[in-house]
């Protein structure tokens, strides 16, 4: 866990978070226009880099701690942190995209996961119930609560409720001037754990959820991770400011949904299907 004291941001500053995030969520939605079987990772990086840039902003990803693209691309047994390939995406294939950017000195950050074509009712579940699980999340991001609140919210019904497991090594964050700042946000533990929760605190809540079992491992790349027993994983994120009535966040999904709505290719698993 940090350690370090978190700082509420000023309005201001949530503004400028915003703004970041607004990009990050229009270079997603961008990805749920194009994505399909037969385009592969590296065309929806360059994709995303290049309306990142025009919008003013960089990638948030590119070059962190040496990480070589502006997407994570994460197909299937991969959680999170995949690298784009030119490997071409097939029917079936889950693919979860984590993008993010920062303008005027601030960070965004959102992720979707895409399911392409026919996909068995169990991983369709499994995209359904980690997207709802955020929304849980999100609603008990509430001024004076506690991060256990988030982290019981989100296992409560993915683990405890529908018996899928959550990934226990890789955590929320909180953002702001940098990508990662305190606190961290699991998607796991107690209710009335935790840091206590102050009105302003810019968080990023994102349940990374597998079909089967919890265990993950790190590939030889030292980026990807990859489900231990080779299940498919789905991972999805918002940016959010701690508010007294529940996390307000700040990328919204309803642009990438109205995508996927018009898209084909992808199966639409949204809360407002």
């Amino acid at each position: 866990m940090f350690n370090s004291k978190v700082k509420p941001k000023s309005s201001e500053e949530i503004e400028r978070i915003r703004e970041s995030c607004i990009i990050v969520v229009k270079a997603l939605a961008h990805v749920a226009s194009i994505i399909r079987p037969g385009v592969s990772g590296l065309y929806l990086d360059k994709e995303a880099e290049t309306l990142i840039n025009d919008l003013g902003a960089k990638p948030a990803f590119k070059g962190y701690n040496g990480f070589p693209a502006s997407l994570c691309i994460s197909v299937n047994a991969a959680v999170v942190h995949g690298i784009p390939n030119k490997e071409e995406f097939k029917i079936g294939d889950v693919v979860s995209v984590d993008c993010g950017s920062v303008m005027n000195g601030y960070f965004g950050d959102s992720a979707y996961t895409f399911a392409l074509g026919e996909i068995g009712e169990g991983v369709k579940k499994l995209l359904t119930v980690t997207n709802e699980s955020l929304y849980r999340g999100v609603e008990s991001a509430k001024t004076g609560g506690r991060i256990g609140d988030i982290a019981f919210a989100v296992q409560d019904y993915c683990e405890f409720t529908h018996k899928f497991g959550i990934v226990r090594e890789l955590v929320g964050h909180g953002i702001g001037k940098k990508l990662h700042e305190p606190p961290d946000v699991p998607n796991f533990g107690k209710r009335g754990n935790g840091l206590r929760l102050e009105e302003g605190w810019t968080i990023a809540i994102e349940p990374m959820v597998n079909l089967g079992s919890k265990d993950v491992y790190q590939a030889k790349d030292n980026w990807t991770i990859l489900t231990r027993d080779g299940k498919p994983s789905a991972h999805y994120e918002h940016t959010v400011v701690v508010r007294n009535a529940g996390g307000e966040i700040l990328t919204d999904h309803t642009p990438i949904e109205t995508e996927i709505k018009n898209n084909a290719n992808i199966v639409n698993i949204s809360r407002n299907i």
